[in-house]
């Protein structure tokens, strides 16, 4: 079967280098391009490609928002991001984006880009083709739990297993999430984090912290009803228990 492939680029001559580059390839069947984000949602709807090339920087709807707005469909398109900027690359992945070539587009990079494509599309197919009542592998997740957490630091992606997070705290406009062995920042709201978390076994015990129970190693009544929360580590941390979280606290840590 050829891979339907649509360009979504406003560039006429990136539009058309690219083209060239895809027409080498002998799997792919190339559909009518689109030269920006609204007309690549309606040409999607009528042509059900199985990838778009899609530049991040389009008038009218930007690549970015439109990958979104795919990414809802039931039968979304696979995306590979291509811009002129290396600084969509997070945001690239973060829409889980098979790729993300730059312009101009290099030959080599482009059959790189093609074989990952192939391999996504075929994974898919396999996927679809188990019957229905195969029993789960142990190796996928349980359901709604968040086997790793990513969180964007100096223009990077770190990956942290959430089981290994100790506690989060707000300070002024970022959120410190402190793992066993070191800590990051996120610009993700503490509210945010939390319903990430949710699969896991942490609590708001105060508006500025949110913790993770299984590290939790004492109570200690501190004034006006309120309490410190001791977690194991080094330094013998002490977290903050609003008065109003104490007793559900409680509940929590006894089961």
């Amino acid at each position: 079967m050829p891979i339907r492939v649509m360009i979504a680029e406003d560039e006429r001559l990136a539009r058309e280098e690219l083209h060239y580059l895809l027409q080498q390839e002998a799997d792919v069947e190339l559909l009518p391009h689109a030269t920006n984000g609204r007309e690549l949602l309606e040409m999607v709807e009528a042509h059900q490609p199985d990838v778009v090339f899609l530049d991040i920087k389009m008038p009218e709807l930007e690549g970015a928002q439109a990958a979104r707005m795919l990414a809802s469909r039931k039968q979304q398109p696979l995306i590979v991001f291509s811009t002129a900027y290396e600084d969509y690359a997070v945001e690239a992945f973060k829409l889980n984006a098979v790729d993300y070539l730059l312009k101009p587009t290099e030959p080599k990079r482009l059959t790189e880009t093609l074989q990952r494509v192939r391999e996504r599309l075929e994974k898919s197919k396999a996927e679809a083709a188990q019957p229905a009542t195969q029993p789960a592998s142990p190796a996928v997740s349980v359901p709604g739990k968040l086997p790793k957490l990513l969180v964007e630091e100096n223009n990077r992606l770190e990956v942290i297993d959430p089981a290994s997070i100790v506690y989060a705290v707000r300070e002024e406009r970022i959120v410190r999430i402190v793992t066993q062995k070191k800590f990051f920042t996120t610009k993700m709201t503490l509210t945010q984090l939390e319903e990430k978390l949710q699969s896991y076994d942490f609590f708001r015990t105060h508006k500025s912290y949110l913790v993770n129970l299984q590290y939790v190693s004492a109570l200690e009544p501190w004034f006006n009803g309120a309490y410190n929360l001791t977690v194991k580590g080094d330094g013998q941390i002490r977290i903050p228990v609003s008065r109003t979280m104490v007793k559900e606290l409680l509940k929590r840590l006894e089961g």
